[in-house]
């Protein structure tokens, strides 16, 4: 197994802060194993799984259940399938805080953020915090000896992380039709599982580039509005990630498209039959998914005070991935598959148009020293950046 040590510590100071504590992640990425975990070590927990006939049973009468519970740590897994327990958990909640008993109370775990977000929002204002649980990143998989480039290859799943390829491969398959035959019937019934995997295999060539609606229609046969449900379901899903643009009073001419990345690159390389490393490499689509990877293993290190978007003008001056705090461009960051990177012009005039301070080119960790150039770009291993990221705040990053 592989420790989930930064963001059990995130999780307990979140659940020693608010009443409730919503833990979402896409099926299968470790929020059952560190819920359970977490119960094990807490005195009376109470582990429900909504999944289970039995444990819904249990809730018949959810009023009378909870307030029983009322000293006790409980955790509620795949709660979206109970959306009226929402409604009861508010008045628990509040009438459980009136008994001195005001943090940590319930740990809610989903894997559907926008329906889990819309229902505790509405009904837990002020109650519950979410937070997000990342795959494994290459810092986590570098403490039990795992290589930043199979966790590219394999993603972050622990199960597909900590096997060989092959079996990693049949795992991500399995996972990707779990998902076809299981998930899509129960969060969108009238959304053909043939065609959305079509979709999200079309999404995997074109990680890391432009969303194109239209070309996207045309290629399924289906209308414009008909591709935005289905990517707006692999994105509620927690699978796909739609980067959106940032917008600035520059005077340029910006692209107002959002990015798309597979949230996930075992499951990006399953979907395009890729094996191996060696294969990966040979691969069209080996800069976009590594793009991607990054891009995503950078939004998760950087914690939840910055707000990922990426820039690009007419021209085509670009940056991949801009993190943004209070409203300003703080972080801007070029991703670069090479052993000799460099910071393109584009890169330059882009990160000179949002004035942004700290820039970074990242590369993958080829034992090379980290260095800054003239104009102050800094070109640095993924491996450094990240655990420059997860170490410092961003505001000081340098």
């Amino acid at each position: 197994m592989i420790p989930r040590v930064r963001v059990e510590s995130e999780l307990r100071a979140r659940m020693g802060s608010f009443a409730a504590v919503a833990l979402l992640g896409p099926r299968q990425i470790g929020k059952t194993t560190l819920a359970r975990g977490i119960a094990d070590r807490t005195p009376g927990a109470v582990y429900l799984d909504l999944e289970r006939p039995a444990d819904r049973r249990r809730l018949d009468d959810a009023d009378a259940y909870l307030r029983s519970q009322q000293s006790r740590l409980v955790i509620l897994d795949e709660v979206h399938r109970v959306p009226a327990l929402f409604e009861v958990l508010r008045g628990v909640i509040d009438d459980n805080r009136r008994a001195g008993h005001r943090t940590g109370q319930f740990l809610l775990l989903g894997s559907a953020s926008l329906d889990l977000l819309r229902m505790s929002s509405e009904s837990l204002a002020g109650r519950i915090s979410h937070l997000e649980l990342p795959g494994v990143a290459v810092d986590e998989a570098a403490e039990v000896g795992i290589g930043a480039d199979t966790v590219w290859l394999r993603g972050g799943f622990p199960d597909s992380l900590s096997v060989a390829d092959e079996p990693s491969m049949q795992w991500r398959e399995d996972l990707i039709r779990s998902y076809l035959e299981r998930d899509v019937p129960m969060f969108a019934p009238r959304i053909p599982a043939e065609t959305l995997r079509r979709l999200w295999t079309m999404l995997a060539h074109n990680s890391g580039g432009l969303l194109n609606v239209a070309r996207l229609a045309q290629g399924l046969g289906v209308t414009s509005p008909t591709v935005t449900r289905y990517v707006d379901l692999l994105v509620d899903l927690l699978l796909v990630r739609r980067l959106q643009p940032w917008a600035t009073n520059t005077g340029k001419r910006l692209t107002k498209s959002p990015k798309i990345h597979l949230r996930d690159s075992g499951v990006l390389h399953a979907l395009l039959g890729i094996r191996t490393v060696d294969e990966l490499l040979g691969h069209p689509a080996v800069g976009g998914s590594y793009e991607s990877f990054v891009v995503e293993t950078l939004i998760a290190a950087s914690g939840s005070g910055l707000q990922p978007y990426h820039y690009r003008t007419a021209r085509g001056d670009e940056i991949d991935l801009v993190l943004v705090r209070g409203g300003r461009p703080s972080i801007a960051v070029e991703v670069k598959r090479s052993t000799a990177p460099s910071a393109r012009a584009g890169f330059r005039r882009a990160s000179d148009d949002l004035a942004v301070d700290r820039r970074f080119v990242v590369h993958p960790d080829a034992g090379g020293e980290e260095y800054s150039t003239s104009d102050g770009v800094s070109v640095i291993g993924l491996s450094a950046l990240v655990e420059r990221f997860r170490s410092a705040s961003a505001q000081h990053l340098g």
